[in-house]
């Protein structure tokens, strides 16, 4: 039976380069000379943090620009990342959580499936972890659902793996 992943996935490696791209620019940067502005990767269970220093709110607003541009030059959907609340730290410095969500959340994952249910096509879909599993009978049906999930859910960036005939 046909079936695909729908999957919400990061590459690592790139965002490591271009956390290391951004630092760089940043530490050549006229405007942050003698400041303490730089991004660290912390990896937690299943995401990764990227946390975001800076002396104070505009330079942090800065350092996130920076941030962004690289991610987006190295093919890395900005969208995957989910920016925390901003933090007061010693002194004036300021620093912000930026989660790099990698996989399909629960509550996604129960949405993307109540679509493709109410969509009255001819398909399963079930939550498998952090993907979405959908079979069906016919290639042409799983290709509607992908149309109509790419459709419907714009705010995440999900890819479609596994494609199985």
């Amino acid at each position: 039976m046909p079936s695909f992943d729908i999957v919400s996935e990061v590459n690592q490696v790139e965002v490591k380069n271009a956390v290391d791209q951004c630092n760089k620019e940043i530490s050549n940067r006229f405007d942050f000379k003698g400041s303490d502005a730089r991004v660290d990767i912390q990896d937690k269970e299943k995401d990764k943090v990227l946390m975001v220093f800076a002396d104070d709110n505009f330079k942090l607003g800065q350092v996130k620009d920076v941030l962004t541009a690289r991610l987006a030059k190295r093919g890395v959907d900005v969208r995957a990342l989910a920016p925390g609340t901003i933090e007061k730290t010693s002194g004036d410095t300021v620093k912000q959580p930026v989660t790099v969500r990698i996989g399909v959340e629960q509550e996604l994952a129960k949405k993307i499936v109540k679509l493709i249910k109410d969509s009255k096509l001819k398909v399963q879909a079930s939550i498998q972890g952090d993907a979405v599993r959908v079979t069906g009978a016919k290639k042409d049906l799983l290709q509607e659902v992908i149309a109509l999930v790419q459709k419907s859910i714009t705010d995440v960036p999900l890819q479609y793996r596994n494609f199985r005939d």
